[in-house]
C-alpha cells in the first residue's frame, strides 16, 4: 500500500525526471505475429527475384558469384522467419514454446478466453529476467529465519483479488494522463488508456462484494463512492511489447489523472533509475507477477509472484530500485526480497489451481514489492478465478524462506 505507516517515509523526497521513449511500431514484426507465412514467402520470393536478376547477365554466372547470391538467399530465408521467434529465442531447456501471437486489433479486458490467448503468447520479460528466473537451486539467506519471523512465521498465506489489466493495440490513441503525485518519479508523457481501463479489483472484487455489486466500471473509474486506495491500472502492448502501469488513477470530466505513472519495455530488462518508485513501492511492475486465469488452467505459472509485508527495511535489493521504510532492522525484510516456498512443502493436498501457484513459489518465488498486509499475492480479479483464500491459509509463514542470488 502506498499509504505508509508512521514507521515507514514516502518516496517523493527523491527528485528527478526521466522520459522512457518506447520503440515505434515494427509493421514487419506486427505482420509477421499475425501472418508469419507471409513474411517468409515474402522476403524468399523478392530475395530469388534479385538472384534471378543478377545472374541473367553473362557476369553473375561465374561461379563465386553465384554461391555469394545462393549464400544470400539462404541467410535471408533464415531471417525471414516468424516474429514469434521473438518469443521463442534463448527460452530455457524445457520451457513452453510460445504460441503465434494473435491479431490484436481492439481493447481486451483480462477476463475474457481472447486476453488468455494474447497473453500465453507473449513473451513478458526475457527469459533471463529475474521475473522469470528459476531460483529452486539458490541458496538460502543466512538470516532467513529472522526474516520470516519478522513477517510472522504463523501468519497464513493469502491472496488479494487484486491487478487486473487491459491489452491494448498498437495504434490505441494515447492520452494526456495529469500527475498528481510523483511527478520527479514518473514517466511523463501520454499512455494509451482505452475506455475500458479497469481500476484495481474490477471486477471480481466489486461483484462479489453485496456492498458494491451495482457500480459500474464508470463508477469504480472515477470513485464515486469515495474509497480510494491504491487504484492500480495496467496497460499492455504486446504486439509493440511495451507495459503502462499507472497508481491511484482517476478518471475525471477532465481526463485521466494519476499519483504516479511508469512505462516498462518488456523486449528489456532495463530497470527503473536506482532511487526511483513506480507503481508498486519497490519500483518493481505489476503485470509480470499476476497469478492470471490462463496460467491456471494451463497448470503452470513462468514466473515469480509480488507479496506484500506489513512492515519493510530501509533498503532494496535488485531487481527493486526503491525501499519504503524507515526501519533498518536488518531482521526486516527489503524491498525485492526473494521468498521460495520451501521444497520439501507437500502440495499435493491441495486444489490444481492452488498447485500450480505453489509450484511457482518453488520455482520462481515471490518478491517483496510494497507494504500491505502480510503474505499475501496478487491475483487478477477474474470470477473466472476460484476463490482460493480458504485453501492458501492453511499454509503459515514459516514453510517459507528467503533466497538469495548465488556469488
Amino acid at each position: 500500500m502506498r499509504t505508509f505507516p508512521a514507521d515507514s517515509i514516502s518516496s517523493a523526497a527523491k527528485k528527478q525526471t526521466v522520459v522512457h521513449l518506447s520503440q515505434p511500431p515494427n509493421p514487419i514484426r506486427a505482420q509477421a505475429n499475425s501472418h508469419p507465412e507471409r513474411v517468409v514467402v515474402l522476403s524468399q520470393k523478392r530475395l530469388f527475384n534479385s538472384i534471378n536478376e543478377c545472374i541473367a547477365p553473362r557476369s553473375c554466372f561465374d561461379p563465386p558469384m553465384k554461391l555469394v547470391a545462393f549464400t544470400l538467399f539462404a541467410v535471408a530465408s533464415v531471417s525471414s522467419l516468424p516474429a514469434a521467434d521473438a518469443n521463442t529465442a534463448h527460452r530455457p531447456p524445457g520451457s513452453r514454446t510460445l504460441p503465434a501471437m494473435p491479431p490484436v486489433t481492439s481493447p481486451v479486458m483480462f477476463d475474457t478466453p481472447e486476453a488468455d490467448r494474447i497473453v500465453a503468447a507473449l513473451q513478458i520479460f526475457p527469459p533471463d529476467n529475474p521475473w522469470n528466473t528459476d531460483i529452486s537451486k539458490w541458496p538460502v539467506h543466512p538470516n532467513s529465519q529472522n526474516i520470516v519471523a519478522s513477517i510472522g512465521a504463523e501468519k497464513p498465506l493469502r491472496y488479494n483479488p487484486d491487478m487486473g489489466y487491459v491489452i491494448v493495440p498498437p495504434a490505441q490513441a494515447k492520452v494526456a494522463v495529469k500527475i498528481t503525485g510523483y511527478p520527479d518519479e514518473s514517466d511523463r508523457t501520454p499512455f494509451p488508456v482505452p475506455d475500458n481501463l479497469p481500476i484495481e479489483g474490477w471486477p471480481a472484487h466489486f461483484r462479489r462484494s453485496a456492498k458494491h455489486a451495482k457500480l459500474t466500471l464508470d463508477d469504480v473509474q472515477r470513485d464515486t463512492r469515495k474509497q480510494g486506495g491504491d487504484r492500480h491500472a495496467t496497460i499492455v502492448d504486446p504486439i509493440n511489447g511495451m507495459l503502462y502501469e499507472l497508481y491511484q488513477a482517476r478518471k475525471t470530466d477532465d481526463g485521466w489523472s494519476a499519483a504516479q505513472t511508469s512505462i516498462f519495455d518488456l523486449k528489456s530488462n532495463k530497470l527503473r533509475p536506482e532511487g526511483w518508485t513506480s507503481t508498486d513501492a519497490a519500483g518493481l511492475p505489476l503485470f509480470p507477477a499476476i497469478v492470471r486465469h490462463d496460467e491456471l488452467q494451463r497448470g503452470e505459472i513462468e514466473h515469480a509472484l509480488r507479496v506484500t509485508v506489513r512492515r519493510s527495511r530501509r533498503a532494496y535489493v535488485t531487481p527493486a530500485t526503491h525501499f519504503a521504510s524507515r526501519l533498518t532492522d536488518t531482521n526486516l525484510p527489503r524491498m525485492g526480497e526473494r521468498l521460495r516456498l520451501k521444497a520439501d512443502f507437500d502440495i499435493t493436498r491441495f486444489s490444481p489451481p492452488v498447485q500450480t501457484i505453489l509450484k511457482a513459489l518453488k520455482k520462481y518465488g515471490m518478491l517483496v514489492a510494497d507494504n500491505g498486509i502480510e503474505w499475501a499475492i496478487s491475483v487478477a480479479p477474474d470470477e473466472r478465478i476460484p476463490v482460493l483464500n480458504d485453501e492458501l491459509r492453511r499454509i503459515q509463514g514459516a514453510a517459507f524462506e528467503v533466497v538469495e542470488k548465488p556469488r
